[in-house]
């Protein structure tokens, strides 16, 4: 019990010190968050590792023209914003809270937007900052294929490594050895180490299922115009054989880390299978919480709800997980007394 983060009774009080701070209108959305980030970077502190995870969605307010201050969505007539949150939660799946979160409207089609390719970049630099922090925890920066940029990996290496990254490989990058090639010929070349299984749950029209994946490892370094280039691990974890009509689940990642066993290897893909909860929050965020139903006059007012909504999802989320994790626990662990006497 005492490596599992104490949350008993915190989140409530953190959603009450954020609702306190939205009657002061000099406060922006940051500046709330912060209410929740500063305990949440005490549960963090009580772990060993996190994992920071990382994505976007869109909020579609289409249909609302007096709500000032939105933007086009993917084309014209949908309009909204775009949000880019900082999930953290532990090794073992369990929400710690919400550091961060990127958030933004789109300029009309035709004037110079802002390069949105900065958010993951950011985000690093944001996971960097909390890592000194936090010196006895190791951070883990978690990210899907969008998050495959070569800024990143470069700002990562320019901060010396603050915080380890995990991201799915979208692009098929050379390397400096010209015998290499490109990255997905490396690893693809390299032995199997070994074998992982793991359960699949349902998802769409896919069945829930076991899969087997085969693990490969090279350890690479990516062409630069002069001089030695960052190095990273490549993880290429295939199913081979995938039951007939299915499609085959593989994943290309990289590190920073330099792994060299089937078990840290296995360990990585664990992380990166539990990126599906960044995925989980923005269902909460729409389905319960139910923010694309807000109708606000203005998106300053927009944003002070929003933040209000990351924290109370964010709560939600910890109960889950934290359910998940430890179904034998009392309500106590997260409940006042006087919390679940009243519900």
């Amino acid at each position: 019990m005492a490596s599992v983060p104490n949350v008993c009774g915190g989140g409530w009080a953190e959603t009450k010190a954020a609702y306190r701070l939205l009657d002061n209108a000099r406060l922006d959305f940051r500046e709330v968050l912060r209410a929740h980030s500063v305990p949440t970077l005490e549960r963090i502190r009580q772990q060993s590792r996190v994992l920071c995870l990382q994505d976007t969605t869109e909020l579609d307010y289409s249909g609302r023209p007096s709500m000032a201050g939105l933007g086009r969505l993917n084309y014209e007539q949908r309009q909204g914003l775009y949000l880019h949150p900082t999930l953290v939660i532990s090794e073992a799946g369990v929400a710690l809270g919400v550091t961060d979160c990127w958030h933004w409207a789109r300029l009309p089609k035709g004037e110079p937007d802002l390069a949105e390719s900065l958010r993951w970049v950011e985000g690093y630099e944001r996971v960097a900052e909390m890592a000194a922090l936090a010196p006895e925890t190791r951070l883990v920066y978690v990210a899907d294929r969008e998050g495959d940029l070569r800024a990143l990996i470069d700002r990562a290496e320019q901060l010396g490594f603050a915080a380890d990254y995990l991201i799915r490989v979208q692009h098929d990058r050379k390397l400096n050895d010209p015998l290499d090639g490109k990255l997905r010929a490396a690893v693809e070349a390299q032995p199997v180490l070994g074998t992982i299984a793991f359960d699949l749950p349902a998802g769409g029209n896919r069945p829930a299922r076991q899969v087997t994946q085969t693990i490969r490892l090279a350890r690479v370094e990516l062409k630069t115009r002069s001089g030695p280039g960052p190095q990273v691990t490549v993880i290429l974890a295939r199913e081979e054989a995938p039951p007939e009509g299915q499609e085959a689940v593989e994943w290309c990642l990289i590190t920073n880390e330099e792994i060299t066993t089937l078990e840290q290897a296995r360990a990585r893909i664990e992380w990166y299978r539990k990126r599906w909860w960044i995925e989980v929050y923005f269902r909460i965020l729409k389905s319960g919480c139910r923010i694309e139903a807000l109708q606000l006059r203005t998106r300053e007012r927009l944003e002070r709800a929003l933040v209000l909504y990351l924290i109370v999802a964010w709560r939600i989320l910890m109960l889950m997980t934290l359910g998940r994790e430890h179904p034998e626990w009392c309500c106590e662990v997260v409940f006042s007394v006087e919390e679940w006497q009243t519900a």
